[in-house]
């Protein structure tokens, strides 16, 4: 039977590493030996190894020990799978994996072997370097997978400006249409936030457009936040976009000629109505996600506007 084990380890190690490996340089399949590598360590090779363990050394009094080893090992991979694979929820679980092993395995892992006076103070000295090396080689991979994302989207910025940049020498006629008169309005008000938040960044627009990487800190939260408060008596968020594109929806919709079009621009400009909280969808775009992604956000509205205003 433990040969059995030996070599069903081995076969999930190989699956593992060649799955990593894959990933790592974005080739086909790497995913899916991922998931299915860690599925098989999870559900096939630590209960049968730990089962194998406990009827061989274990006792009752340590019984505990084995089922908590195993939901650690449950939530610490389970949540690296997820950052990896770049799945919803993953930051979250990584938040909850990473203290996992010290909040609940440590204490019961020191209460089962103190009880064990012939347990070595070696093994637990083992043990906490493990748990350290573990926690350091995931929150390493929770800042490679996120410098991916991000290097991956400062290559998207490029292509929209460029775009931007060939729509930019289309000369359109004025505004003729309520519709594309909105258009324009909401154009004004992408550029004045871009204006905004390079201002906070101390950096030009033409440095972005030429050299997106030219961004201190892109991977940083709430610096468009800081860069579009109204200050004053009392500080408020600048919600001019959001009311934009409402107004540009709702005259859209209005119109029989782009009524389809209105029901299309939610999802073309991913905006979401937030009755009960004003500020709701200007946070969820300039709070609650990088820098960079609300500066890319940006250059896809412009160039979206654009096109759509290149067709009127």
């Amino acid at each position: 039977m433990k040969q059995k084990i030996y070599i069903l380890g081995l076969v999930t190690i190989a699956v593992i590493v060649v799955g990593a490996l894959l990933k790592t340089n974005h080739w086909p399949g790497g995913g899916q030996l991922l998931i299915f590598g860690v599925t098989m360590l999870l559900i096939a090779f630590l209960p049968l190894a730990l089962r194998s363990h406990y009827l061989t050394a274990g006792n009752r009094q340590n019984k505990a020990l084995y089922i908590v080893g195993w939901l650690t090992c449950l939530v610490m991979f389970g949540g690296m799978l997820f950052k990896v694979m770049h799945w919803p929820g993953a930051g979250k679980a990584l938040l909850v994996a990473l203290p996992f092993p010290y909040v609940v395995f440590l204490p019961v892992f020191l209460i089962v072997t103190g009880k064990d006076k012939n347990f070595s103070i070696h093994n637990t000295v083992s043990v906490l370097f493990l748990l350290t090396a573990v926690s350091i080689f995931s929150a390493l991979v929770s800042l490679n997978v996120s410098k991916e994302k991000i290097d991956d989207s400062m290559s998207l910025s490029r292509n929209y400006n460029r775009l931007e940049a060939a729509l930019d020498e289309i000369s359109f006629p004025a505004a003729q249409t309520a519709a594309a008169e909105k258009i324009d309005d909401v154009l004004k008000v992408a550029d004045d936030y871009q204006s905004l938040i390079f201002a906070a960044e101390k950096m030009t627009e033409e440095q972005w457009n030429s050299d997106p990487w030219t961004l201190r800190i892109p991977e940083k939260h709430d610096i468009a936040a800081r860069a579009l408060i109204i200050k004053g008596k009392d500080p408020t968020m600048d919600i001019r976009l959001h009311s934009s594109l409402a107004d540009l929806i709702s005259q859209l919709g209005r119109s029989e000629e782009y009524n389809r079009l209105a029901q299309a621009a939610p999802a073309m400009f991913d905006y979401w109505e937030t009755p009960e909280d004003p500020r709701g969808w200007t946070m969820g775009k300039f709070v609650l996600v990088p820098c960079v992604w609300s500066l890319i956000y940006l250059d896809a509205l412009e160039t979206n506007l654009k096109l759509l205003r290149a067709g009127m």
